[in-house]
């Protein structure tokens, strides 16, 4: 499996309220340049789009410390959904046989891996960025 490289190091700040302030500027970006619902183009699956907002609902089930970790990787995991074009290792669900979980890997520029789930609809083709988080790679 190969990672892509990102341009970009972890966000910083110590706390979780100074982490999720920059982590919403990124995301007020990506969200002035539409009017319905914000997305980015991702160059893998031929530029379609990957809409933005599921990750925020499932960001907010975790718990707070795991919530600051996760959004450190925010913008190196919108620079990847961007510019990858590395084959992701995709996963049937056995419960939900409508869904496929791709998971990409990445690193950033100061050498932490990490990985980004998305998550497609086979009947629709909808791409939802649901996930990011710190790992290992294969």
């Amino acid at each position: 499996m190969r990672a892509y490289k990102s341009k970009y190091t972890l966000l910083s700040g110590s706390s979780y309220d100074e982490v999720i302030a920059i982590a919403g500027r990124e995301y007020k970006k990506i969200e002035k340049l539409t009017k319905r619902q914000p997305y980015v183009r991702c160059t893998y699956f031929n530029k379609d789009k990957i809409f933005m907002y599921p990750f925020w609902g499932h960001l907010m089930q975790k718990n707070r410390k795991d919530r600051s970790i996760r959004l450190k990787f925010y913008k190196a995991a919108i620079d990847l959904l961007r510019n990858t074009c590395f084959e992701p290792e995709t996963i049937f669900d056995k419960k939900d046989l409508s869904c496929l979980l791709h998971r990409f890997y990445g690193v950033t520029k100061d050498g932490k891996a990490f990985c980004v789930q998305v998550k497609q609809n086979k009947r629709s083709g909808r791409k939802d960025f649901i996930s990011v988080f710190d790992r290992k790679l294969p």
